[in-house]
């Protein structure tokens, strides 16, 4: 539930308002960016398949780690739907996923409804995050929130952000950093809470923060306090109730799915542009080839074979030419010019998307031409508009 607008807006964390009293600490990145940042590190470092972002709020750190490679559901879920629906249009696919498909298929799925009810659709997942979250909890929802997060969720791992009081008193105003707070704790507190939690549960815990605070603020730590739960173990073996065979408390509010190449017909479509890409390739290099011979044999110059001539040259590591330099080189025959579906499969963004030929006539059959063994592409050497 995270309240970096408030705390920019206020001028009190992140925000540039000069005050009578106190001067205003700013940071850079501003802090709310500096919590997602520590997750997204966190996500590099330990490669999560599922992450969950309770108290997502407008889900601007879902569109932070979107991006990576290893994810394949990211879901967010908040008690204010119309927070969760103002910035979802960041979450869609553009162009560019299209063009670039992932490799792994990724999901992206908001829920609306309280962090401490318990969802069955958030089981088995690799990382919680839980960020400026549990200090807008009251004193009922704050003791449900380990049971439901550390006991029937029981994540691999649970990052907590909140803030540390002790930081406080170098602000301007000495209050609560938002009206919505219930309670801000010091680091103690934070520490033996969380320590508690971490014990019943069976996690370990080991608190960092972000946001230095200034050189001569003396031993007041960071400005957020946080804490890193990881299992010990195996998860507990839970019963089969209701809650754990299909209970779904919680509202989709938004779902979306991005194009990735396990999808067959997405898998289907780039390999038939890049076949199609370096058939042409080197069609134009072996036309070429014929040019530069004919015209070298009328001026009675020395000339090389048309097959060996590659033009345009993309940029190959040394095992990678010696691979397509093994392979069975394009010819032609009459007006036809072939390529073999080894030749094709020896380039590695061709290789990429199938891992063999068979696969590789199975996925281009009905949209390439090929000889009739299928054994390879066939196109007109001549034609210029293929």
């Amino acid at each position: 539930m995270e309240q970096s607008n408030t705390e920019e807006g206020n001028g009190v964390v992140d925000g540039n308002v000069d005050l009578p009293v106190k001067k205003a600490i700013n940071f850079y990145p501003p802090l709310y960016r500096q919590r997602y940042n520590f997750v997204k590190d966190l996500v590099n470092k330990h490669k999560p398949k599922k992450v969950a972002d309770l108290g997502c709020g407008n889900a601007s750190l879902i569109q932070m780690i979107k991006s990576h490679s290893c994810l394949e559901l990211i879901v967010g879920v908040d008690i204010n739907e119309d927070k969760i629906g103002s910035k979802r249009c960041n979450l869609s696919p553009v162009s560019g996923d299209y063009l670039s498909p992932r490799d792994l298929n990724l999901s992206i799925v908001l829920y609306h409804g309280s962090v401490v009810e318990r969802d069955c659709r958030l089981l088995g997942f690799d990382l919680v995050a839980c960020i400026e979250l549990i200090e807008h909890l009251d004193s009922e929802d704050l003791a449900r929130f380990p049971e439901v997060v550390f006991g029937y969720l029981c994540p691999a791992m649970i990052v907590i952000s909140t803030p540390n009081s002790d930081f406080n008193p170098l602000f301007p105003i000495v209050t609560l950093r938002d009206s919505d707070h219930k309670f801000e704790w010091n680091r103690k507190q934070f520490q033996t809470w969380a320590l508690d939690v971490a014990n019943c549960y069976g996690y370990s815990v080991e608190f960092t923060g972000v946001g230095e605070p200034p050189e001569d603020a003396g031993n007041v730590g960071y400005c957020t306090q946080i804490g890193v739960f990881q299992r010990i173990g195996a998860p507990a073996t839970k019963s089969c109730g209701a809650e754990q065979c299909g209970e779904h408390i919680y509202k989709i509010a938004y779902s979306v799915s991005y194009p990735s190449l396990q999808q067959k017909q997405v898998r289907k479509l780039m390999l038939t542009n890049e076949v199609s890409r370096q058939v042409q390739n080197m069609r134009w290099s072996y036309a070429l080839g014929l040019s530069l011979l004919q015209n070298g044999k009328e001026n009675g110059q020395k000339t090389r074979d048309p097959g060996l001539l590659t033009f345009p040259a993309p940029v190959f590591t040394e095992l990678e030419k010696l691979k397509i330099e093994q392979s069975p080189k394009p010819f032609c025959f009459g007006n036809k010019f072939y390529v073999p579906l080894e030749r094709l499969l020896a380039y590695p963004r061709v290789s990429r998307l199938c891992d063999s030929v068979d696969t590789m006539r199975a996925l281009i059959a009905d949209t390439v031409p090929l000889n009739t063994d299928g054994s390879a592409v066939t196109v007109d050497l001549r034609d210029h508009s293929q």
